[in-house]
């Protein structure tokens, strides 16, 4: 039994393991232990994959990272429900993604592609700076240069290489996110502060810890419904989609 045909374009099982950053082995491995869903069979009996088996091996990987276990990341996996699709995928990496602290590392050129689960080119590499994702930093001698890069935004500046808006269009929404985002960020923080003013500074920490990812999880849902509000509403208003353009 296969499951429903995947979004988008179908890989091969080694395309997709190119793609994820793994090996074969690791993709067939996830697959026995039940954590990615069965590839649709095609002709001669080769299984296609799609964008959302790409997406949950990146939440697979982002589990492991914040250090779960397969049996745990069993039971997350679980209690997802199963007709979510790669974007809906993508926004739950997002949220385990905010568990975790700050990391930048240092990398080699062939490092960044594997992390990407790509090839990347030098256009999409100066994208990938442009949106703050990647810095240049070149080694003396060689020429081949190292890159510290975002690992928490990396997967995200990939997927926006294949967006069709233009380089200032996405500067200018990450200006817009990162504006409103630190204002939301100010206001929370100085609502909290007035509950834990009188705890100890341990206690705020703990505090603190417990409720980033409630509060990104918030963020994310209120943010994803307003915006899918603002998308209909524009579509609405389109002519030749219901609304009430022009005649």
């Amino acid at each position: 039994m296969t499951t429903d045909a995947p979004e988008g374009p179908t890989l091969t099982i080694d395309e997709l393991a190119a793609r994820a950053g793994m090996t074969v082995r690791t993709v067939r491995f996830y697959g026995t232990k039940g954590l990615l869903p069965p590839p649709v069979i095609g002709p001669r009996r080769v299984g296609h994959y799609g964008r959302e088996h790409l997406a949950r091996l990146a939440l697979i990987e982002e589990l492991q990272q914040q250090g779960m276990t397969l049996a745990a990341i069993e039971r997350y996996l679980q209690q997802l429900p199963p007709d979510l699709g790669a974007h809906d995928l993508a926004i739950h990496r997002a949220v385990v993604a905010s568990w975790a602290p700050e990391a930048v590392a240092t990398v080699t050129r062939a490092e960044l592609e594997r992390r990407a689960g790509q090839a990347l080119g030098d256009d999409d590499v100066e994208r990938l700076a442009a949106m703050g994702v990647v810095e240049a930093g070149g080694r003396e001698g060689d020429g081949s240069g190292d890159y510290r890069v975002d690992l928490g935004l990396l997967r995200l500046g990939v997927g926006l290489l294949d967006v069709p808006l233009s380089q200032e269009a996405i500067l200018a929404a990450r200006k817009v996110l990162i504006e409103h985002s630190r204002a939301a960020a100010h206001e929370l923080s100085q609502l909290f502060r007035g509950e834990v003013s009188q705890r100890a500074a341990q206690d705020v920490k703990s505090l603190s810890a417990s409720m980033q990812p409630v509060v990104v999880q918030a963020l994310l849902t209120t943010f994803q419904r307003s915006l899918r509000e603002e998308l209909t509403q524009w579509l609405g208003d389109m002519p030749g989609e219901g609304g009430s353009g022009e005649r």
